[in-house]
């Protein structure tokens, strides 16, 4: 691997070739530029942004149509799968998939109290320094003014230009703006739809999907449009004749259910209308993150080409590339090329790089046996979450689940208030630090990897993390402690400095001594979750 602080920070970085930032559109609506379509282009062009290593801290709005039903993730593949909950939901509120498809249920997305302003204010309260909209999901609904895709919120459900009416918020707030792009895998995810139950009344009945034309929409709210647009054609169509559900969804996990980053072998065009919506995309609202919801890049080449114009559009527009563009399990090829992404999950060692986490409160789309069961996450698990990654060179890009009207619950509401009141006083140990010399200490060990957060064990009072920031070191507890406490990594003679002041954030100064077996004092009990001390002295830092 290369050495971070040379290649990322050399005094050179400014040579990218500027000189060519003004260029036209190539036909494909790509923008040209010194950055090509090549993992070692976009290595040894790409800077991280200060503005991300200072952010820290960024809440998404993982908000579209699969929002409408309240059942969580995925609503829009599962409520095509016999058996399923999801299923069972949708048939009992909605009626059955071979009339009532997903493509009503986008219809049905009125985000009729969604404020906005209101909310980027909370947001911004609780500590966000950047916010993202989700552009398209799986459910392939563009939730923008797409030029590309007739099946867009302009024309479907809420009637909204629901990404740049965040961006005004977002710029309007003083924070940075992205976008996340989920939509390379729409073409095998919603493959169910092309089904059938196999079993039951309706057995055999095809669902909408597989039935519907352009020309059936006469008369129909959805007039004009063609659901095979939506639906994105019949690429793994299930054959006649299955008849137990169990055989159903073997079907499914192995012909349309795998993570696949390629594109569909008989419709080469999808690929094509891909690139074209998401440089549309970007050159319409310009953000400063893009978020894309695979391993490494989508497509290929074709995924090269997006980060390529990413990246000269944005010397276009500030003179040098100060965006972030985000891919999860990067091999080593692709690392420093874009930002690294650990959707759900933990690292256990301080990167060279900067990289991002992202996770939710609850599901990713809303979910409200999550407020019924008083299950999201709580504000001292977002806040020890936060730290842990901020000790570890990272950032922490939170999702709060909004209901298809937009208006978030009464319990996301107190996580986000008991979060900014964390920040008055621990924010100064978060925003714009950067990581010590290790990363902290205690019992708990991280389980690396992604999407293993239920295996995560609690924090302890003995787990603390920390952070540097304008030359004062940072002690961020994980859990409580109360009374006599200690800090191991500071005993005297293991290289820590000379300890002039110890001060508990929101707390005041505390009475202190360091021996050969670390800094000691007494934490007042009563205090709030994960409280921070500030360390300053000599050689410390």
């Amino acid at each position: 691997m290369q050495d971070f602080g040379r290649r990322s920070f050399l005094a050179g970085a400014a040579a990218l070739g500027l000189a060519n930032a003004a260029r036209a559109a190539s036909p494909m609506g790509t923008a040209k530029g010194p950055v090509q379509a090549s993992w070692p282009s976009l290595v040894d062009n790409y800077r991280y942004p200060d503005w991300f290593r200072d952010a820290k801290l960024g809440m998404w709005s993982h908000w579209g149509p699969q929002s409408v039903p309240a059942q969580g993730d995925w609503y829009g593949r599962f409520m095509y799968m016999q058996g399923h909950p999801m299923y069972e939901h949708h048939l009992k509120t909605y009626g059955h998939p071979s009339v009532a498809g997903m493509k009503d249920i986008q219809n049905l997305w009125t985000a009729d109290k969604w404020d906005p302003d209101a909310l980027m204010a909370r947001y911004q309260k609780a500590g966000a320094k950047y916010f993202m909209a989700l552009a398209c999901h799986h459910d392939n609904l563009d939730c923008y003014d797409s030029r590309y895709h007739a099946w867009n919120s302009l024309r479907v459900g809420p009637k909204k230009d629901i990404v740049g009416i965040w961006e005004k918020a977002a710029r309007k707030a003083g924070l940075k703006f992205g976008v996340s792009n989920h939509a390379a895998h729409a073409w095998h995810w919603y493959q169910p739809a092309y089904g059938y139950d196999p079993v039951g009344p309706q057995k055999g009945v095809r669902y909408d999907a597989f039935r519907l034309r352009k020309e059936d929409g006469k008369g129909q709210w959805w007039e004009g449009l063609d659901p095979r647009e939506l639906y994105t054609g019949g690429h793994a169509v299930l054959p006649d004749g299955i008849d137990t559900i169990e055989a159903m969804d073997k079907w499914h996990d192995v012909h349309n259910g795998q993570w696949i980053e390629t594109g569909p072998k008989d419709d080469p065009a999808y690929v094509t209308r891909w690139l074209l919506r998401q440089t549309d995309l970007v050159a319409k609202y310009k953000p400063d993150m893009v978020y894309m919801d695979d391993h490494e890049l989508p497509f290929g080449p074709v995924g090269l080409e997006a980060a390529a114009d990413y990246y000269n559009r944005s010397i276009e527009w500030h003179g040098k590339i100060d965006v972030v563009m985000t891919g999860k399990q990067l091999k080593p090829y692709a690392r420093f090329g874009i930002v690294q992404d650990v959707e759900r999950g933990y690292t256990d060692h301080i990167w060279d790089e900067p990289w991002q986490t992202d996770t939710c409160i609850g599901d990713w789309f809303y979910n409200i046996a999550r407020l019924t069961d008083k299950s999201y996450k709580s504000a001292e698990q977002v806040i020890q979450r936060l730290a842990d990654v901020v000790s570890k060179n990272g950032n922490l890009m939170l999702s709060i689940p909004q209901p298809g009207d937009g208006a978030i619950d009464s319990e996301a509401e107190k996580i986000l208030d008991a979060m900014a009141g964390w920040m008055v006083h621990g924010g100064e140990a978060i925003f714009g630090s950067r990581p010590w010399k290790r990363y902290g200490e205690g019992p708990t060990q991280a389980i690396v990897g992604m999407q293993n957060e239920e295996k995560a064990k609690p924090f302890t009072a003995q787990d603390i993390r920390f952070t540097t920031n304008k030359g004062a070191l940072y002690a961020l507890f994980l859990g409580k402690p109360a009374g006599s406490t200690t800090i191991r990594s500071l005993a005297r003679g293991h290289g820590t400095g000379t300890i002039e002041r110890v001060t508990l954030l929101g707390g005041g100064q505390l009475a202190f001594r360091q021996d050969g077996a670390g800094l000691h004092f007494t934490m007042p009990h009563g205090i709030d979750f994960v409280p921070a001390v500030r360390i300053d002295g000599r050689g410390l830092v």
